[in-house]
């Protein structure tokens, strides 16, 4: 079994997943959120 010391991986491809995940998160929402006051607004 290879030996594994602990703190050692590279994880900067997962720390970039995450972050464009967490942004595309945030847009999204901001984006639902601007929509939903839109159509409160000007809806008929």
């Amino acid at each position: 079994m290879a030996d594994h010391k602990h703190g050692t991986m590279d994880i900067t491809v997962q720390e970039d997943t995450y972050e464009g995940f967490i942004r595309f998160t945030t847009r999204f929402t901001i984006f639902l959120i601007v929509l939903a006051l839109f159509l409160a607004i000007f809806a008929t």
